[in-house]
């Protein structure tokens, strides 16, 4: 028997699969699977969503033959099944409820997943080749593992959260040939998440949404699971879960960055000691870039991510309180309010949306933090803001406030940079921002 674990590319769904069923007559009933999913070794599972035909036949014999096809090879695999048991909860029916839920995210729960049934391998042959003098060329694996360890040293070395992000996704590109990939964190507000960092698009898009649960990005987060899909050209469905992620169909004021036709994606939740930290994303023009392998992969380089982003910004704040203890904290420099040109900055309290000069900026914790800091810089002047006194500020009042603070003020200064206007934030050294305008702020709070 051939060991499952070679035939992994044969369970992606790329090429759908056949499933052979009698009746108690002996006719045999054909149908297409459009997936047959990796279990264990010894089992593998499928949706309970066969025609009538097909299920009642299992149902009477406990019996099927299954055929797979490698969507990257075409090597064919003929399965001989046994049934076991029914799921309707546990690891691998969510997983199987994921797959059905990214794949199905336009049809109003229609394809809803009602159980996933398990079969025990009593064998796995291979199909012969049609023309078996023609040999396959050898696939040649490259060493995944090594460049996970090359990248995770490098991030090792990183000593704050804004350069970890960088270095990560510079590392993707550079060590695995993922061209295009971003993070997210959680937006702490509305639920859903806001893009911190990105790379290899056309715009940057920091802050640029999801919604709680669209797309593969928000499913990834909201159940806290990996989501890859090899190959998006199937059928329009795909398409349209894609341009949803993309905000193709919801007026966002920040598009989401995203590949025109994209035909492989991964998202990887970011996960430190149980809480939800952010998303790994990554999509390709090509298909099979992100195989079982390179999931595996991706793990541990999200697991690295998640711990040291939760890592840097404790030890952030630990080091301004242990400075803030033994020193008396320096003065914020002040000044006086400069002339020159004015700058409109309209706010609304609602959802904490921030315009400059008519042009939206961004919304939510970032919007507020920025209107804090341009409120005391036109009342007194105020230039520069410490970490550890903006927590403490309780004029603030934003829920969840501290453990959002590093990525928040990351957010915020790239999306100032972005869009290169009469704001910006530079921090002169470490634990401190300084506010620079060219102009003079006139603020405008909107209540709606």
């Amino acid at each position: 028997m051939i060991p499952l674990e070679r035939l992994r590319d044969s369970f992606e769904g790329v090429i759908p699969s056949v499933i052979a069923t009698t009746d108690a007559d002996g006719m045999p009933n054909i149908s297409y699977l459009s997936h047959v999913h990796y279990v264990d070794e010894m089992h593998v599972a499928l949706s309970d969503q066969f025609f009538s035909k097909t299920a009642a036949n299992v149902a009477r014999s406990g019996l099927a033959t299954v055929m797979v096809v490698d969507g990257y090879s075409g090597q064919q695999h003929v399965l001989d099944l046994v049934f076991e048991r029914s799921e309707t909860e546990g690891e691998t029916f969510e997983r199987m409820a994921i797959h059905l839920a990214i794949l199905e995210s336009r049809m109003s729960g229609i394809m809803k997943l009602r159980a996933v049934d398990i079969y025990h391998v009593e064998d796995c042959r291979a199909v012969p080749a049609a023309h078996p003098l023609v040999e396959p060329e050898p696939l040649v694996l490259p060493d995944r593992m090594g460049r996970v360890a090359r990248l995770t040293a490098r991030m090792s070395d990183c000593s704050d959260p804004e350069t970890l992000l960088d270095a990560t996704l510079v590392g993707l590109d550079e060590f695995f040939g993922y061209r295009h990939s971003m993070v997210l964190v959680p937006d702490g507000e509305r639920g859903g998440l806001t893009t911190i960092a990105s790379r290899g698009y056309d715009q940057f898009g920091f802050g640029a949404e999801v919604p709680p649960g669209r797309g593969i990005i928000g499913v990834a987060a909201e159940r806290q699971r990996n989501v890859r899909i090899t190959d998006l050209s199937r059928g329009q469905r795909y398409i349209q879960a894609v341009r949803t992620m993309a905000g193709v169909e919801d007026t966002t004021p920040i598009p989401l960055p995203a590949l025109d036709k994209p035909l492989s994606q991964i998202a990887l939740p970011l996960v430190a000691r149980g809480r939800l930290v952010g998303v790994l994303f990554s999509e390709s023009t090509e298909r099979f870039t992100f195989r079982h392998r390179d999931e595996v992969a991706l793990m541990v380089i999200a697991a690295h991510l998640a711990t040291a982003l939760s890592f840097l910004s404790e030890e952030r704040e630990r080091a301004e309180t242990s400075r803030r203890e033994k020193t008396e904290a320096p003065a914020a420099e002040t000044g006086s309010v400069p002339a020159g040109r004015r700058i409109a900055v309209r706010f609304y309290p609602r959802d904490g949306s921030l315009f400059v000069d008519d042009d939206y900026l961004i919304r939510g914790v970032p919007g507020r933090l920025l209107l804090h800091f341009l409120e005391d810089y036109a009342r007194i002047g105020k230039q520069d803001f410490l970490n550890r006194e903006i927590r403490r500020d309780r004029r603030l009042q934003l829920p969840d406030f501290k453990d959002n603070l590093e990525t928040r003020l990351i957010l915020l200064r790239r999306r100032l940079e972005e869009k290169a206007g009469p704001i910006m934030l530079e921090r002169p050294d470490r634990g401190r921002l300084r506010l620079i305008l060219a102009g003079r702020p006139e603020i405008e709070v909107v209540e709606d």
